[in-house]
């Protein structure tokens, strides 16, 4: 909570200055009471300017490795996940990730606001791409909303690979609460967990009007590296912390006003 009231009084301003993003919907984030907030991601900006534009907390899950690294790097890299608002999540396998899975569980049964990036990574190209189940399960098994977030043109305020962000304006929708209480105790059913992922990322491209890649970003981005495909099964998981913590690169320490703004 301390480096949320810190990164509202001290970094909010001056992002809102710059930046001047615009918001819709903010009203269907719940003033109280769990809920998951998922979201397109486009830009490493997404983390920061999302939070700032809810008025409660909003906690993700972070690899835990962005919070142990050494040197004045590595001290730099994990006091910004913290002022993030940022858990760490251990995805080695086996218990310790299960543990590092139970933490959003902890942050929704606890009534708070968890953020996801149902895609995992990313998008190499700003198009949307397949969501993974992860979002799924959670909202299943802690019988909580899901809040569709559209980010408009962060990716082009930090693109993949840029150091230093560029001064443009950038929106966020905030959709209505999506309701999956039709399939309360069905949570471990693939099929379930499959058709409630896809109905969130429906939401997201009706939202951001992102053309839709049936096709997990991991993926693409393995064969743009000229990895080639990975197996199915290392990107078709169940209940992996790689479905909720978003595989990010490290950070790096003029656009016309979207008509999605409206007035």
């Amino acid at each position: 909570m301390f480096y949320w009231v810190m990164k509202r009084i001290f970094l909010g301003p001056i992002l809102n200055f710059l930046f001047r993003p615009w918001v819709k919907g903010l009203d269907n984030v719940p003033e109280n009471g769990a809920a998951i907030l998922a979201s397109n991601h486009l830009s490493f900006s997404d983390s920061i300017f999302l939070p700032l534009m809810v008025r409660r907390p909003v906690i993700f899950l972070a690899k835990s490795e962005y919070f142990t690294g050494k040197g004045l790097k590595g001290r730099l890299t994990a006091l910004f996940f913290r002022l993030s608002n940022q858990l760490p999540m251990d995805r080695s396998g086996g218990a310790a990730s299960e543990m590092s899975l139970q933490a959003g569980k902890d942050v929704l049964t606890s009534g708070g606001l968890l953020g996801i990036y149902p895609e995992g990574t990313r998008s190499p190209d700003a198009r949307l791409y397949r969501g993974k189940v992860g979002v799924a399960r959670l909202a299943l098994q802690t019988r909580v909303p899901v809040v569709p977030v559209a980010m408009i043109g962060t990716e082009k305020v930090q693109p993949i690979g840029k150091r230093l962000p560029s001064i443009r304006r950038i929106g966020i929708i905030f959709g209505q609460p999506l309701d999956f209480s039709r399939y309360y105790g069905m949570e471990d059913d693939r099929a379930i967990q499959r058709a409630v992922t896809d109905e969130i990322m429906y939401e997201l491209m009706r939202l951001s009007g992102q053309e839709y890649v049936d096709e997990y970003a991991a993926v693409v981005k393995a064969r743009l590296a000229g990895k080639g495909p990975e197996p199915l099964h290392k990107v078709e998981v169940e209940a992996t912390a790689d479905d909720i913590a978003e595989d990010r690169d490290e950070p790096d320490v003029e656009d016309k006003d979207d008509p999605r703004a409206g007035g």
